[in-house]
């Protein structure tokens, strides 16, 4: 999903979240209603959920480490961001635009009743139906739009086959079915969706035991599920709290066993303080800005050279050492490490490093076509945590290219997209991404193709959108991944857009626990971790 709704008002370390429960002792809180009493329950820093568990309608990180395991999808991704088949027996193409899937036999709902061809399809149609928060997932699909109830794309075969015809060809659509949204539902969900989202039957490695709203929820192994997650513990309590900094306290007092943030106040300490029971990696976010190319000096060769020319500017390196104390990685192309096909060796991407001297020369060499008058300015939303990082990298364009160049601030998130939106803004603003799945493709296409909708600086190569037609219509996401990363070395000419750096997942987790990974999308993979 794009920055621009899941990052809003994101700050360097934390958000708020709903109120804090606290924690008493090893295997959780006494609020929860006496379900983390075994020996084998780990507890988790969590928030509060914002709507009923309904998949297609959760896109928070409360409610979504939830689902994602009180359900399961036709694949899953691994803490490397690996598909698998979960529910499916088999996703295979017929034709270049229609996928079939075959379930796989004896797969049930944590009450004993089968998943059928029917669950997905009908789950499905209901999320556009009804317009769920996550309904443009199932945009690519033939006869989507807004409010449908029935897309024609989708066709029940029988109890354990169905196909999915697309608009265009999709080489990695099947990579994007381990995402919430295309969980199936339960056949009693369809009565009365709020209520059965309070207490969902889904059909994942766990099931939801409790949930004691703005405190904590627990869920506990499905004793139905014969997948390939299997429950390493013997249920998982997530705490609600309402500040990142209770949770690391009560962290580093044993009665919390894993959190999923560092509050900005320990980022320069969390690593001594916890060893290595810290955690700090890349995750699946990009960050960036983009210059307009209609913007006067921008466009043509002029434009090129001075684009590489800032781009050359900017300490890298040094801002994520001192703004950000090492919890962000500087970029080497417009993706990120984190996702699969992912390469740091492309051709060009030498524009991204540090090099004063060739910035300067480039800069000249574009005042030699027309000299450049005026501010450079980097706008961003004050309300978002932003205004360290841009005053850093203002600062290095400043006094590397002798130019005056300065931070825009907006006074919060709305008022500066209004702008980027409408067309309206004078100066380069902040951009990035945070995957929806694992797929180069989802962080290029939307930003970069032409017309795309998440395309603010109306970028357009000919040369760079057929490559990614090409890339759409390879054999398999596989196959796709050195086509993508071609159409990156175009980017690394072009610079629709600067990138800066990946942010990393910051976490860690207490003594009393052991095999704890942080996956590719910068969760805990809780069903590895086991109590010591």
């Amino acid at each position: 999903m794009s920055l621009k709704k899941s990052l809003a008002l994101l700050t360097v370390g934390a958000v708020a979240f709903a109120t804090v429960a606290c924690s008493d002792s090893e295997s959780g809180s006494d609020a929860s209603g006496g379900s983390t009493g075994g020996d084998n329950y780990i507890t988790a820093k969590g928030t509060e959920p914002q709507n009923p568990l309904i998949p297609a309608n959760t896109n928070e990180v409360g409610g979504g480490n939830i689902v994602d395991l009180i359900y399961s999808g036709l694949v899953y991704y691994d803490a490397d961001g690996e598909i698998h088949n979960e529910m499916a027996e088999s996703i295979e193409p017929e034709g270049e635009k229609t996928y079939k899937v075959t379930l796989k036999d004896g797969i049930t709902f944590s009450d004993g009743s089968p998943v059928t061809s029917e669950n997905f399809v009908r789950s499905w149609n209901k999320a556009v139906e009804d317009s769920m928060l996550s309904s443009y997932f199932f945009e690519p699909i033939l006869g989507y739009e807004e409010g449908v109830a029935e897309m024609e794309g989708l066709k029940v075969v029988d109890d354990k086959t169905f196909t999915i015809e697309l608009n265009q060809p999709e080489a990695d659509f099947p990579t994007r079915l381990g995402y919430s949204a295309f969980y199936p539902m339960h056949d009693s969900a369809f009565d009365d969706l709020d209520a059965y989202g309070e207490n969902p039957i889904g059909n994942g490695p766990y099931t939801l035991s409790e949930w004691n709203h703005n405190q904590d929820a627990t869920i506990v192994p499905s004793e139905e599920y014969s997948g390939e997650r299997t429950p390493q513990n013997d249920g998982v309590t997530f705490v609600f709290y309402a500040q990142d900094d209770a949770a690391y306290a009560d962290l580093l007092a044993g009665n919390l066993d894993v959190t999923d943030a560092i509050p900005d106040s320990a980022f320069a300490t969390f690593e001594d303080e916890l060893g290595e029971r810290a955690v700090n990696q890349p995750s699946a976010v990009f960050q960036s800005f983009t210059i307009p190319e209609r913007l006067e000096h921008f466009s043509g060769e002029e434009g090129q050279l001075r684009r590489q020319a800032i781009s050359h500017a900017i300490d890298r390196d040094g801002i994520t050492d001192t703004i950000f104390g090492g919890t962000r990685t500087p970029a080497t192309d417009f993706t990120s490490p984190v996702i699969p096909g992912h390469s740091d060796t492309l051709e060009g991407a030498d524009v991204l490093e540090y090099d004063p001297e060739l910035a300067k020369q480039l800069w000249d060499e574009a005042d030699a076509i027309a000299p450049y008058e005026g501010e450079f300015k980097l706008a961003y939303n004050a309300d978002g945590g932003h205004q360290a990082w841009v005053d850093a990298v203002v600062n290095s364009i400043r006094n590397t290219l002798e130019i005056e160049a300065v931070g825009d601030a907006y006074p919060d998130f709305k008022s500066l997209r209004d702008e980027v939106t409408e067309r309206t803004i004078d100066g380069a603003f902040r951009t990035g991404w945070q995957a929806d799945y694992p797929s180069l493709g989802n962080f290029l296409g939307p930003l970069y193709g032409t017309g795309a909708g998440s395309n603010d600086g109306d970028y357009s190569n000919p040369e760079f959108d057929q490559l990614l037609t090409d890339a759409a219509g390879a054999a398999d996401a596989e196959a796709a991944a050195p086509i993508y990363n071609q159409a990156q070395e175009i980017l690394l000419q072009d610079l629709p857009a600067t990138p800066l750096w990946y942010a990393n997942v910051t976490g860690g987790y207490s003594e009393n626990v052991d095999n704890v990974v942080f996956s590719w999308k910068s969760v805990p993979v809780y069903y590895e971790i086991t109590k010591e």
